[in-house]
């Protein structure tokens, strides 16, 4: 049975066109999820179809980057597919199997790509970060905790518990507020 697994980023985005190329290539069943693919935690889908391929089976993807954004996360997935002898096939990146040989290493080399591409968008993301920060126009995220309050509170003579209790924040969140 071939079964489609199918993820995008965010809400916002489209499970669609994953969804009609995985039908047109004879998947019989899907999962689907909008959930970010930077690690394999909270991708309760891909869990769930994981779970339900058996041996013979294939699991199916339209692009690589949709099952795995690192090389560590794809091999632990492609290990527990092996181990349930189920193979692996990539729809827009023909030749990237677990059928044979030369598809096992079109699919190491993909991973490493796929990886090296994340690791440059980070990197451009955080110089443009500090670019920002240099010009004055990047001031981070807006605080969540009112520090003044805080130690208003503090100074009324309540404890980090009592504050936290209060504004419905964290310990750790009043003991940082305190330090600043």
């Amino acid at each position: 049975m071939l079964v489609g697994y199918a993820r995008v980023s965010s809400t916002g985005q489209s499970l669609d066109i994953q969804h009609e190329a995985l039908t047109d290539a004879g998947c019989e069943k899907m999962f689907a999820e909008k959930v970010s693919g930077r690690s394999t935690h909270d991708r309760e889908g891909l869990a769930r179809a994981i779970d339900f391929v058996r041996e013979g089976d294939t699991l199916v993807v339209t692009r690589l980057d949709r099952l795995a954004r690192s090389v560590g996360d794809l091999h632990r997935i492609i290990e527990k597919l092996t181990e349930k002898k189920v193979a692996f096939r990539c729809l827009n990146q023909s030749g990237v199997d677990t059928d044979s040989s030369t598809g096992r290493l079109m699919l190491a080399i993909l991973g490493a790509v796929a990886a090296f591409e994340n690791d440059i968008r980070l990197e451009r993301q955080r110089e443009g970060i500090a670019k920002a920060k240099v010009e004055g126009k990047y001031k981070g995220r807006k605080p969540t905790v009112d520090v003044t309050r805080v130690k208003t509170l503090r100074d009324d003579g309540l404890g980090p518990s009592q504050i936290a209790k209060t504004m419905g924040i964290g310990r750790a969140s009043v003991y940082r507020a305190l330090a600043a």
